[in-house]
């Protein structure tokens, strides 16, 4: 699947502004420092010490992709600090970082001198920062994407590569019902989550795999069905009152939670959101601790969950999310072998969507903000760390 059309023609309108008038292509230079700024709070860089939450597990992986060269087939580094494109120079934690190119680097050394870093910006600090050109990097939330295009930001986007998704979460009576899973699952109006909260930048999801990476993503309906919701609600006595979790950090998935309590009132279902701390909430994020989903139990029923791809092949995938997944739910069929056929792999995805207990809602792509002196930018694959070691900045274009 190509880029979406408006965003493809904003980025290329966005590009040609900001670098003015047509001029000869320019050769690769080195020198200079990349600005980055992330939202998240890193506080260690050591690969043992297990990020607090899902934001700075997916942060740190990529930092440490810069500093490791090695990878294990589980996507873990196990190389030695130094080994990769950049070295530590000066460490703030929760707060910054200077990463220095390495001279010794086996695949060459990096264009840039260096990457300076600044942790906690939030998306709109982001997003000014990238506007007044006092950043060169930045991830811009997928719902903020035709804004950040709008004020003249260049922006980059990835296919869509990262599902939000219902879970309903072991161990709670009332969604042990199937019936109650099946009457909050056919009311979500995932069309509206795109449109209004997405801003179109995103795609309903019916399967746990997108369309351009498996080719069966048709196969699973996403259409809402408010009166059967309300039929088989009817039918379920007593009737539960249920709690739909959501990360306090994430303002996407407090939006979404909102929208499927909305959802569900209209098909007479009482549902309710309710913000999960980062002390209590498991990380299915990626990072290198466990989910632990037992204090979350306590207070929601079900909660909304970020997965994103590890790899553009349908096997790998699924095999990851059933991984991450199992802690926390109750997910039908064997563990996916990575020699999986296609039809193994629809197979599973199929019946992982019948048991109910995983609810896709959306896919979303990933978005980043490049200042106009970033040269040599490759949109990173599913899988993928951010390509920062192959980038070089045109002196031409003055960092302010």
């Amino acid at each position: 699947m190509k880029l979406r059309p408006f965003l493809y023609l904003a980025a290329i309108s966005v590009v040609l502004s900001a670098a003015g008038p047509l001029r000869p292509a320019r050769r690769p230079r080195y020198g200079g420092t990349l600005r980055v700024e992330i939202g998240a709070i890193v506080h260690s860089l050591d690969p043992a010490v297990a990020a607090a939450n899902p934001e700075e597990a997916g942060a740190k992986a990529e930092l440490d992709a810069l500093l490791y060269d090695q990878h294990s087939e589980d996507g873990t580094f196990v190389g030695t600090a130094g080994s990769g494109a950049f070295r530590v120079s000066a460490w703030e934690a929760g707060k910054s970082a200077v990463f220095a190119a390495n001279e010794d680097y086996r695949e060459g050394r990096p264009f840039v001198d260096s990457i300076e870093i600044q942790m906690g910006r939030s998306a709109h600090d982001r997003m000014l920062d990238l506007e007044l050109n006092k950043a060169d990097f930045a991830q811009i939330p997928a719902e903020l994407a035709r804004q950040a295009a709008d004020r003249g930001v260049r922006v980059s986007a990835s296919r869509p590569n990262e599902l939000l998704a219902l879970v309903f979460l072991m161990g709670r009576g009332a969604t042990e019902n199937a019936r109650v899973r099946e009457a909050i699952a056919r009311c979500i109006n995932r069309a509206a989550i795109v449109n209004f909260i997405l801003q179109k930048e995103g795609e309903p999801a019916g399967g746990l795999l997108p369309q351009w990476s498996s080719g069966t993503a048709f196969l699973f309906s996403t259409e809402a069905d408010a009166r059967s919701a309300k039929e088989i609600w009817a039918q379920i006595s007593p009737s539960p009152k249920l709690v739909l979790g959501y990360d306090s950090a994430d303002a996407l998935e407090q939006s979404v939670a909102e929208r499927i309590v909305v959802d569900a009132k209209e098909a007479g279902i009482s549902l309710v959101s309710r913000a999960i701390p980062a002390s209590e909430k498991a990380n299915v994020h990626g990072g290198s601790e466990s989910p632990t989903p037992h204090n979350e139990a306590i207070h929601a029923d079900a909660r909304l969950v970020r997965l994103r791809m590890a790899s553009p092949l349908p096997s790998v995938s699924l095999a990851a999310f059933i991984d991450r997944l199992g802690p926390l739910a109750v997910i039908n069929g064997s563990p996916l072998p990575k020699s999986a056929s296609p039809e193994d792999v629809y197979d599973s995805e199929r019946s992982i969507i019948n048991g109910g207990s995983v609810v896709p809602l959306v896919w979303l792509p990933q978005v980043y903000g490049l200042s106009a002196r970033v040269r040599d930018w490759k949109q990173p694959a599913a899988g993928e760390s951010w390509p920062l070691a192959d980038v070089w900045l045109d002196s031409t274009t003055d960092a302010h």
